[in-house]
């Protein structure tokens, strides 16, 4: 609900308590005499329509000024990028109550709207206003969090989920528990035409669809009353940091090796028809025969001839690469160099990171991420290289259709402790069309690296 709704609903409100009273004085004057009943319920209608003037002419005066600051705005401000109109992410034209250097706590708002503050509640609608999104409902129980947040959400879980980014993102769309893409099955024939003015082939297509089911990822944080009155808005830091670094290792964990079962993603090493590629190797090398060098330029070639596009991406647990990166030639000379220079180049380093991309191996981009498991084989100590076309695979996440999390807070069940419960849950979904683009290496030739 917008302002100049609000606005419109008191102000009808208000006309309708006049209205009464104006009953009530035409009763009397007939009788002339007011009795108690009347006086009482006079009274009654009066008081609130002092209320409701109060309230009005507050959000009149902030419309004013929200009047005032958008054509300062358009005076002034230069104008958004194209890039920036067509970032998936919201742009906010103005500054807004909730910011990393401002006075007000958005989590402090929400338990305060709850308990009757006709100011936070404004704060908060004005914030959702903001951002051009519906809000929540029910008395600031749940409301859409402030941009400088949300972007805090996702630059916060992105170090924790390296393979998730890289996927095609999609919005979440709304009233389905299962994401569903149609794919061609069966697709149409050319031939060479056997005469002139003869038949020529045709072939009729066929589709299919491939369906992925809707999964919850929720988490919640119990913060104190104390906290959120006395706090000078950091506890909105500290609460979204610790929820979103947890939630991007779970989504990324569960997009690599989620069993599909339980309410989990369906992870890439799990997919069903993927390309994959068991590598035995008594004493594993990076080069020589039987090394990584030759199993990985196999892979490679299986998704070239399954998908007919080159792989983007070389997906390795942190301890592979800095085994890869330590490897040398006869002459102790570096495999992987800093800038692709040296001799018997094997790949090249980019950047120095725990998790995200570090280089490149036969030209195809490699990430470091940690979630990739080391338990695997049957001595439960293998990890797997996952090759893959990133833009293959589509990953869906948000809310209510959009790419963001609900976040809502409940004071009741901890209201006899003075607690606040914020809760926090997101949805996620993820396919793939062409699983055979998607590349595996297991086997023993990845136990844990000796260096």
């Amino acid at each position: 609900m917008d302002r100049a709704t609000m606005i419109a609903q008191l102000k009808t409100r208000r006309s309708d308590k006049r209205d009464a009273l104006d009953a009530i004085l035409a009763d009397a004057k007939r009788s002339n005499a007011m009795t108690s009943g009347q006086r009482t319920m006079f009274d009654s209608h009066e008081s609130e329509i002092r209320t409701l003037d109060d309230r009005i002419d507050e959000l009149e005066s902030a419309q004013r000024m929200d009047d005032a600051a958008a054509e300062t705005a358009r005076k002034y401000a230069p104008a958004a990028s194209a890039e920036t109109r067509n970032s998936r992410m919201t742009v906010v034209n103005e500054p807004g109550p909730y910011r990393p250097d401002g006075n007000h706590s958005w989590f402090g708002d929400m338990y305060a709207a709850r308990s009757g503050d006709y100011a936070a509640a404004d704060r908060l609608r004005r914030s959702s206003e903001s951002r051009g999104v519906t809000t929540g409902a029910g008395s600031g129980s749940a409301f859409v969090p402030p941009k400088y947040l949300v972007d805090q959400w996702i630059q916060l879980a992105r170090p924790g989920r390296p393979t998730a980014d890289l996927l095609a993102p999609m919005p979440m769309p709304t009233g389905t528990n299962q994401v569903s893409i149609p794919k061609i099955a069966t697709g149409s024939s050319v031939a060479s035409q056997a005469t002139e003015l003869t038949g020529i082939s045709q072939t009729d297509i066929t589709t299919s669809s491939v369906t992925a089911p809707v999964v919850t990822l929720a988490g919640q944080q119990i913060v104190s009353v104390q906290e959120l009155q006395m706090s000078p808005g950091a506890i909105d830091q500290v609460v979204m940091s610790d929820l979103a670094a947890q939630y991007g290792q779970v989504l990324d964990s569960q997009v690599i090796n989620g069993a599909g079962t339980g309410n989990t993603l369906k992870g890439l090493l799990n997919q069903t028809g993927i390309t994959s590629l068991t590598w035995t190797a008594a004493t594993p090398a990076v080069t020589g025969a039987n090394g990584l060098w030759g199993n990985l330029a196999n892979l490679i070639s299986q998704l070239h001839s399954a998908r007919y596009a080159p792989p983007t991406a070389i997906i390795v647990h942190p301890r592979r690469w800095a085994w890869i990166a330590a490897a040398t030639d006869s002459q102790f000379r570096p495999l992987v160099n800093p800038e692709a220079s040296g001799v018997n180049v094997y790949g090249t380093n980019g950047a120095i990171a725990s998790e995200g991309y570090v280089g490149k191996i036969m030209g195809v981009p490699v990430y470091t991420d940690a979630s990739i498991p080391t338990n695997l084989g049957a001595g439960t100590n293998q990890d797997a290289i996952i090759v893959l076309r990133a833009s293959d695979v589509m990953l869906w996440e948000g809310v209510a259709g959009g790419t963001e999390p609900r976040i809502e807070a409940f004071e009741q069940p901890f209201a006899g402790s003075l607690g606040v419960l914020f809760r926090v849950y997101s949805f996620a979904a993820m396919a793939s069309r062409y699983p055979a683009s998607i590349g595996v290496i297991t086997g023993t030739g990845l136990v844990a690296p000796s260096f």
